[in-house]
């Protein structure tokens, strides 16, 4: 419409039965659009709600070792890591020293090294390991994955599965022909 006073706007505003709505108030002149303003907020709510739909959420997760921790404990707890890190997730790895193996920090460093080797293809850490009171602990964070185009992963299909899958492709089906 062009450059038009205010108070003409708000008139054809109220002729339409719809709302004066100031757009971009930073520009000059003010822009301002007439329109059903119920409907442009929940245009604008809805467009919110896709865009937060849409947003990968990474949450924090914390394993906790000791610095004489077991091979069986250790694999096992790398495990669980590797699997945090291929879902997205964050991950805050802690090593907990009690009375004397405050003196031995080197061990701590060791297990937190040995962590960030085995989750090399996976996970970066952010800086080197640090204390925080009787904790030794590092942050890693995942690497995005690149994923092939179309290629399709299909799922592995158990034995009990294929079988009946099979069983079921190999009885005839009962069709009658008319005589």
């Amino acid at each position: 419409m062009g450059v038009i006073p205010t108070k003409e706007a708000i008139l054809l505003a109220e002729q339409r039965t719809l709302d004066l709505v100031e757009v971009a108030p930073l520009a000059k002149p003010p822009v301002c659009r007439i329109l059903d303003y119920g409907k442009y907020k929940y245009q604008m709510q809805k467009k919110d709600k896709d865009a937060r739909k849409k947003q990968k959420v990474q949450t924090l997760k914390e394993m906790k070792m000791r610095p004489k921790i077991d091979e069986h404990d250790y694999d096992f707890k790398v495990k669980a890591i590797k699997n945090f890190l291929e879902d997205g997730h964050r991950v805050k790895v802690s090593v907990f020293f009690r009375g004397r193996e405050m003196a031995f920090l080197d061990k701590g460093r060791e297990v937190l090294n040995r962590v960030m080797l085995a989750c090399d293809g996976l996970g970066k850490s952010e800086g080197d390991p640090r204390m925080e009171g009787r904790y030794m602990r590092i942050m890693i964070t995942p690497i995005p994955q690149a994923k092939p185009k179309g290629v399709k992963v299909e799922k592995p299909v158990s034995p009990v599965t294929a079988v009946a899958k099979e069983a079921a492709s190999e009885v005839p089906s009962e069709t009658t022909a008319g005589e």
